[in-house]
């Protein structure tokens, strides 16, 4: 059996509390100001401190502060898809895609301020570093796992859908290069365009741009996604 894990100190404790506390005041300035009005000084006046000085410890600056709020929200809403697809495991992969869906919009509106960090207008002045290239690819590598299951499992039936031209596959190759080379092009198109389809649609609604002209969101989310599913071929299309 493996060894039971070392007891944290009190020391290292305290420091997962205040790190904690630290990233709770980041976030209660990101939903008043935006991420433009995000600073150590703000956080620290926020959470009781006199001086900035004692966050450096924690966070050297502004951007890591920032990059740690954007890998958290990566996470939640990963943790959030990964837990509807386990949820599901034992249904059809059009069953998987929906429930993945609704829990990508129910986590973005219950935390509109953590998915504009991630899926908003970038913010001047920073950017992300490569350690936020896991979780952010957590999702779309999610979504392109279900097409290929569905394509696996002979339950892929896209539409009469141009091939993806020579260009198209070139502009591809950085993802296409981390995929086992059997992958078809076509098939990493149909699960790149569900993830923009769904993010599109999740943010029209959480930025508001529908709001004047669709009275219940959940409803027509859930045939927005149900359309998108069965025109890129991971829902069967209806029976005549």
């Amino acid at each position: 059996m493996p060894a039971a894990p070392k007891p944290l100190t009190a020391r290292e404790r305290a420091r997962i509390e205040f790190t904690r506390d630290i990233k709770e005041a980041a976030r209660r300035q990101l939903a008043e100001h935006g991420p433009d009005g995000l600073s150590l000084r703000g956080v620290a006046r926020d959470i009781g401190l006199v001086s900035a000085s004692a966050l450096y410890r924690y966070f050297p600056g502004r951007d890591a502060l920032l990059t740690a709020l954007i890998t958290d929200s990566y996470q939640s809403l990963g943790d959030a898809a990964d837990a509807a697809a386990e949820a599901l495991r034992d249904r059809s992969t059009a069953a998987r895609w929906i429930g993945v869906c609704h829990a990508v919009r129910d986590w973005a509106v219950a935390h509109p301020h953590e998915y504009a960090l991630i899926y908003g207008s970038p913010v001047p002045g920073y950017a992300a570093p490569e350690d936020t290239t896991g979780p952010g690819t957590r999702l779309p590598l999610l979504i392109g796992a279900l097409f290929t299951e569905a394509a696996t499992a002979g339950a892929y039936r896209p539409g009469d859908a141009p091939a993806a031209p020579e260009d198209a596959r070139a502009a591809l190759e950085p993802l296409l290069s981390r995929l086992p080379g059997e992958t078809p092009a076509d098939l990493v198109v149909a699960g790149l365009s569900a993830w923009t389809y769904l993010c599109g649609a999740v943010s029209f609604e959480v930025f508001g741009h529908r709001s004047a002209i669709v009275t219940d969101p959940r409803a027509y989310f859930d045939h927005e996604i149900r359309r998108i599913g069965t025109l890129l071929g991971i829902i069967p299309p209806p029976t005549p």
